[in-house]
């Protein structure tokens, strides 16, 4: 039966590919019958995969939207700003839908399409992938069955990688807030949300603290150009150099279209493109670091770091119980934990491995909301948009720690105010 569904794209960036890929592999070519993105390659490769009709390609979500309702679901990988009005219309119109995290970009808005999902009965996954990841999940389990005792405190590093947040939070799309959102949103939604289920009880206290630290006008080397390509005096040295990440075999050029051109095409185009400016001159206004620390209503203690500043990407926990400890490099599969009444006796556990954007975890979260649309249970879904906006108001309780410089605790229903 999940091959009789039919899918639009919103949103034919990142995302909106590796959905595209999904889908194709899951449900077979031409499942996704329409697609909306403004950039005209990324709409013909997608096309292209499904054999979907010119009349079927739109350049705004807002296009696709005027048509009546062409499938059953909706893939939302519209920009942040977009979410909102794109997730309300989607709704309306008779769609279940995927939406990419964030929901939206204020508590309001989020608040709204919580509201319009249950008015209108459509099933809505918000993509929060690591509670579809094999590690987490198994870490979870790990957590439930009681073997380290009851949770005292949990600390989570998302270590973004430094090219990663030069290419995305620096020069790219989510680099300056009025275009995309603050980064603890935009970043890391993801994390605050596995680390309040991880816990398991309620968030009512949060501080937290961070910067734009490196990524600034007066840390810019002597010499530098505002574009890298018109020849930079630390071009050999300086890891974000953009001649190097995005004219070579890095990988990075495929993320902004420059992989597909030839040589001097791309090589204009970085005079130009956002991607191409030295990354000490940009507009970007978001933190290069963060910390979040969480008090929950049992006592319990959680912090959570952001850093663009490591040599690798990935995820680390270390979780302290009553009666042991655990300790995880998620993105390598790997969990140890010791248990204190057992002569503090050591396990180690190695998870399989699964192929696929976010260790397998987006192909399973299309899975799974298949099969909730197919079968008609919204209960599989492992985050919808009341979970989710859960946590969200976690994200804009600490977001309004670290601009305030004070705690904020839990108040009422929603324990933030607007952001």
């Amino acid at each position: 039966m999940a091959q009789k569904l039919q899918f639009v794209i919103l949103g034919a960036g990142g995302r909106g590919r590796t959905f595209s890929e999904i889908l194709s592999e899951e449900c077979g070519p031409g499942s996704v019958v329409a697609v909306a993105e403004p950039d005209a390659r990324r709409r013909a490769k997608i096309a292209e995969t499904h054999g979907i009709p010119a009349k079927h390609c739109f350049e705004t979500w807002q296009q696709l939207l005027d048509q009546p309702k062409m499938a059953d679901i909706v893939v939302n990988t519209t920009m942040d700003h977009d979410h909102i009005g794109s997730a309300v219309k989607a709704m309306e119109l008779g769609y279940h839908m995927l939406l990419e995290k964030p929901m939206a970009v204020t508590l309001a808005d989020c608040e709204t399409i919580n509201n319009v999902r249950k008015a209108t009965g459509r099933i809505v996954s918000v993509c929060h992938s690591l509670r579809y990841h094999a590690t987490f999940a198994a870490v979870r389990d790990l957590l439930r069955s009681g073997v380290i005792g009851d949770i005292v405190s949990y600390d989570q590093l998302e270590a973004v990688e430094h090219v990663h947040q030069s290419h995305s939070f620096v020069r790219g799309n989510w680099a300056n807030e009025s275009r995309s959102t603050f980064m603890l949103m935009s970043k890391s939604c993801h994390d605050i949300d596995i680390l309040v289920d991880m816990v398991d009880d309620e968030v009512v206290d949060a501080s937290s603290y961070g910067e734009r630290t490196f990524f600034r006008e007066e840390n810019k080397p002597e010499g530098a150009p505002q574009y890298c390509i018109e020849g930079c005096p630390h071009a050999n040295t300086c890891p974000y150099d953009a001649t190097k990440l995005y004219l070579s075999e890095s990988g990075w050029a495929k993320y902004v279209g420059f992989a597909d051109m030839p040589r001097q095409q791309a090589m204009d185009a970085l005079r130009v493109s956002p991607y191409g400016r030295c990354v000490f001159q940009t507009d970007n206004d978001v933190v290069d670091h963060q910390v979040v620390a969480l008090k929950f209503a049992g006592g319990q203690t959680a912090t959570f770091t952001m850093t663009a500043f490591t040599p690798f990407g990935g995820r680390f926990i270390r979780v302290h119980g009553t009666k042991g400890y655990l300790e995880s490099k998620v993105d390598e599969g790997k969990i140890d934990y010791w248990e204190f009444w057992k002569n503090n006796q050591k396990t180690s556990v190695d998870v399989p491995k699964a192929q696929g954007a976010h260790g397998g975890a987006d192909a399973l979260v299309m899975r799974t909301l298949i099969k909730a649309v197919v079968d008609n249970d919204p209960s599989l879904v492992l985050t919808d948009t009341e979970t989710s906006l859960k946590t969200h108001r976690v994200v804009f309780m600490a977001e309004q720690a670290r601009r305030s410089g004070a705690n904020v605790k839990v108040q009422g229903r929603t324990g933030v105010t607007a952001i």
